[in-house]
């Protein structure tokens, strides 16, 4: 079975380049103190509207200390043993991701397993697909905007981060004056779906441009445990 990130839709063309919009050092650049406590883990472009910030805020959620360490412990004690064998790969054939490891596990120890279910019964209201993808992302690792392929998974996406804090950046597909950077937080729990996953592309930044609300989010290594519903069936 294909790796669902292998069969993702890079989308490179932007009308206006980000660095032109907004710089990281620019405080003002960004939404309101009250906007800020409305969405701690969120942060908008000045050109997002109050419409698309709640929609986002419904579709982009960010779970905070989801698992505990010593489940992370648990989760990465199985992971190294899948990937002590494989090397970070710096030439993905789309060239959407860069320095990264990743794999598919069918199946978990009883310990995990438990863990595993307890995200698909938070983040998920129907089944997911069976395969949970895995992806290691070295420290200088970093994955380009992308769209994970409608044909290969549905409406939801939803990771545990291990390991490091990241921003991870949504960029509105036809209009990417607007996009939002969302802060993920060690052990923390995202869930994407609906608007966010189909109109967006969303990236893991790389450290140079890893800022939120002006400060700096030193990525390190960064494992995601990463469930998706099916896609539709045909």
């Amino acid at each position: 079975m294909a790796l669902c990130l292998a069969n993702v839709r890079p989308t490179w063309r932007r009308a206006i380049p980000l660095s032109a919009i907004c710089s990281h050092s620019k405080a003002l650049c960004f939404s309101s103190a009250e906007s800020h406590a409305i969405s701690p883990n969120l942060e908008f472009s000045p050109d997002c509207d109050e419409a698309t910030k709640e929609r986002l805020r419904g579709n982009m959620k960010i779970h905070e200390d989801f698992i505990s360490a010593e489940e992370e412990n648990n989760l990465l004690e199985e992971l190294e043993l899948k990937f002590k064998r494989s090397r970070y790969q710096y030439d993905h054939w789309d060239d959407a991701i860069h320095g990264y490891r990743e794999t598919e596990k069918p199946t978990w120890n009883e310990v995990n397993n438990n863990v595993i279910n307890r995200l698909r019964s938070f983040a998920f209201s129907t089944t997911t697909m069976q395969h949970v993808h895995v992806l290691d992302l070295a420290e200088n690792g970093h994955i380009k905007p992308h769209l994970d392929s409608i044909k290969f998974c549905g409406n939801t996406i939803s990771g545990i981060s291990l390991l490091s804090p990241s921003i991870m950046r949504l960029i509105h597909i036809q209009r990417p004056e607007i996009f939002a950077k969302a802060l993920l937080p060690r052990r923390s729990l995202y869930i994407m779906k609906d608007f966010a996953r189909y109109d967006f592309n969303h990236e893991i930044l790389s450290n140079n441009e890893s800022f939120f609300r002006g400060e700096k989010v030193t990525k390190t290594r960064r494992i995601s445990v990463i469930c998706r519903s099916p896609p539709p069936s045909s």
